[in-house]
């Protein structure tokens, strides 16, 4: 590779890359906006010229060249909440993998912020991905209209979506507490706004009526740990021997106040949670959940929406960096704007046999 010769300070431009790769400007500008356009080998030796010399590119300029600004939002509930970790591991690598750039909006589990983020991406991101929206379809579906999007965890007609099957899980957790002798079950619900919460109470409800259990509902709670020390002192009250939690932050927070209660876990009570998250495993005791493909969600959310912006092929994965099994990252359905990933229950600690005479309420 011969020396670009730039001088110290200046801005390496496209056209010092091609003299160091001995191609045509055209050649790497195609490189570095559309590489799916230009031969591999090609591709990499001007990739690889880029980052020696140091090229940075100008997203402002290269926008108003292409239409393009190669960035994509990626719009969380809750930043903190580690179910977010792993999503937002996926969206990553998979952008990355394909040369693209991520831009992350922390919409605080409200609903108005997630709206005000969508009005401001619209310059700088062609699309956006939704993780656990708490918009309505209707608003969605406008949204969809000028801005390419896809959702996860929701399914609003006519907009591409990602889901996790926890209604599966539910189904597995059920059938997991009814071997344990529990004929009792008590769903501590998530926020209002959250269409995976009622999903979940739905497919508890439809195979509770199958194997003869009863079911009750408490709540709603915010998807936090501290939600849980209310959610605990209302499952005692209901004298409950089973718990199914929205998800693993309420989850571990009822197990941190029973504790303090003095209920034992699962001696007393059992819990389940919902996401297995980073920790859920560290727990006190470690927590039985329905463990869901939650990083993999991040990556075929990406290349649903890259597919359909035309920047990616729609069969296997791409690059580097595209994580494992990314060889069939859009499973059957995509192509109808839908994809369900399974979830299955992982047993620990917290769940065990239904106590001979239940606790009654303190």
């Amino acid at each position: 590779m011969s020396s670009a010769g730039t001088d110290l300070g200046r801005r390496v431009t496209i056209r010092d890359i091609a003299d160091a790769t001995g191609v045509a400007p055209s050649t790497v500008s195609r490189a570095l906006s559309l590489p799916d356009r230009v031969n591999h080998v090609t591709q990499q030796r001007i990739q690889q010229a880029a980052r020696e010399l140091g090229y940075v590119a100008n997203s402002q300029a290269r926008a108003l060249t292409s239409g393009r600004t190669r960035a994509v939002a990626v719009l969380v509930s809750d930043i903190t909440n580690p179910f977010y970790f792993d999503v937002i591991r996926g969206t990553q690598h998979q952008l990355s993998a394909a040369g693209w750039t991520q831009l992350l909006v922390d919409t605080e589990e409200s609903a108005d912020a997630e709206l005000a983020a969508l009005g401001a991406i619209a310059t700088k991101a062609d699309g956006a991905v939704l993780t656990a929206s708490r918009l309505s379809d209707a608003q969605i579906a406008r949204f969809a209209e000028r801005t390419p999007l896809v959702v996860v965890n929701r399914r609003p007609a006519g907009v591409p979506s990602v889901l996790i099957d926890t209604p599966g899980g539910v189904e597995q957790a059920v059938q997991h507490l009814v071997s344990l002798g529990h004929r009792d079950v008590l769903y501590v619900a998530g926020p209002d706004s959250s269409w995976s919460n009622e999903r979940r109470w739905r497919a508890l409800v439809r195979v509770a009526k199958r194997l003869g259990v009863r079911v009750a509902r408490i709540g709603p709670h915010a998807p936090f740990v501290d939600s849980g020390a209310a959610a605990a002192d209302a499952a005692v009250n209901a004298g409950a021997t089973a718990c199914i939690a929205f998800n693993d932050l309420i989850a571990i927070g009822m197990l941190t106040r029973l504790r303090e209660r003095g209920v034992r876990v699962p001696e007393d009570m059992s819990v389940v949670g919902c996401d297995d998250i980073f920790g859920a495993d560290f727990c006190n005791p470690p927590l039985t959940t329905m463990t869901s493909p939650i990083e993999r969600a991040g990556r075929v959310a990406i290349r649903m929406l890259l597919a359909r912006l035309g920047a990616a092929p729609s069969g296997a994965g791409q690059g580097p960096g595209s994580g494992p099994a990314s060889g069939d990252d859009l499973p059957d359905g995509h192509a109808a704007g839908a994809v369900a990933l399974p979830t299955h229950l992982t047993v620990r600690e917290s769940t065990g046999p239904a106590p001979a005479s239940p606790r009654r309420p303190s």
